[in-house]
């Protein structure tokens, strides 16, 4: 049997509407007069988030970075939750390539606290620094185990960037994930930031890329920055149909996703209630606490392996799951049964050693 792989939903593969749309792309080459088929995805990304414009990029890394450099300059200070992905996995092309400082701000499940950005623009002023020129959310919330940012908040700190007069930049990787979970269009969101990026090659299975939107002029200023960082494809349209399809057809779906999460979760957690509290899964993602288990991270990688599960390790006593749309009821039940496998074998020893 092929391993149940739960890594990420980046292991999406397209669908045959998607390889369809492929093999009949029109084509161009988007770094000169452009592609015909990349505008379509990028004027389709733009309508869906309630934005002027988009532009298609390779990657979701590149997408973040490139809208940083648009928004700001060098040796500018950006403001993020201190779990963000930008921070955690990101911050090598922020200061690297960017030159810009990133000052973390604490939070809750991936939520800044408002006080604490407010201190942040005051702190800033009041030691003559540089002012904060940007202020990056995220959500879906990777680190925060897929958790979704409340519309209030989002709200609360748009408030407080403007009365700054800092720009507000989204990444919105999951973005559609956190619509659907919220019960509202994904411009609802949007709409609390400046510009937004989210990816097409998670759970929406497109093979490659992501949009990033904003104004017309914003779009235009970032469009070099793309070619600066080497992101300027040429006859892109062959992977930008599938993109097409996956907004036009996949969105919805990503309900199906979340239900199965939550059953993993179910089901972690009748093994031991240690392992997981199923009521804060939102989205696709299920982190997994296995302290009590007293084995590393990575050795349960590894025995899970052993039984046909692929996940992720999160540090060294947690793991992640993500759920998407090769994974149904039956390959949960299969995930379950090999967790409560690996967790026999690693706490039935200790019981008998305590005992």
């Amino acid at each position: 049997m092929a391993p149940i792989d739960l890594r990420s939903d980046t292991v999406t593969k397209p669908t045959e509407a998607m390889q369809e749309a492929m093999r009949h792309a029109e084509l161009g080459d988007d770094g000169r007069e452009g592609d015909p088929t990349v505008r379509k995805l990028e004027a389709l990304a733009a309508q869906k988030v309630g934005k002027q414009a988009a532009l298609y990029l390779p990657s979701g890394t590149m997408a973040n970075l490139c809208s940083l450099l648009t928004h700001t300059g060098r040796g500018a200070e950006v403001l993020l939750e201190r779990t963000a992905h930008i921070i955690s996995y990101e911050n090598s092309g922020i200061s690297l390539l960017g030159g810009l400082f990133y000052r973390p701000i604490a939070g809750t499940r991936g939520a800044m606290d408002p006080t604490a950005l407010e201190f942040a623009f005051e702190s800033g002023l009041a030691s003559k620094q540089l002012a904060p020129a940007l202020v990056c959310m995220e959500t879906t919330h990777n680190t925060a185990g897929g958790a979704v940012l409340a519309l209030e908040h989002m709200a609360s700190v748009q408030r407080v960037a403007r009365a700054h007069g800092a720009g507000v930049h989204l990444d919105g990787a999951r973005l559609f994930n956190a619509a659907v979970a919220l019960g509202v269009d994904a411009s609802r969101i949007a709409a609390y930031a400046d510009s937004v990026c989210f990816c097409v090659s998670k759970g929406l299975s497109a093979p490659v890329g992501s949009l990033l939107c904003g104004s017309a002029a914003f779009i235009e200023r970032a469009r070099h920055f793309r070619r600066m960082l080497g992101g300027a494809m040429r006859q892109s349209g062959i992977v930008a149909a599938a993109g097409i399809v996956a907004l036009e057809c996949m969105i919805e779906r990503l309900r199906d996703d979340h239900a199965n999460a939550r059953l993993l979760a179910e089901g972690f957690g009748q093994i031991d209630a240690s392992l997981v509290d199923a009521a804060g899964i939102e989205t696709n993602i299920v982190r997994v606490d296995i302290s009590a288990s007293g084995r590393s991270a990575r050795q349960w990688v590894s025995d899970l392996a052993a039984e046909g599960v692929a996940t992720s390790d999160y540090g060294r006593s947690q793991l992640r799951f993500v759920t998407h749309r090769h994974i149904g009821r039956v390959e949960v039940e299969q995930a379950v049964t090999a967790v409560r496998r690996v967790w026999e074998r690693a706490v039935q020893p200790r019981a008998r050693a305590a005992g």
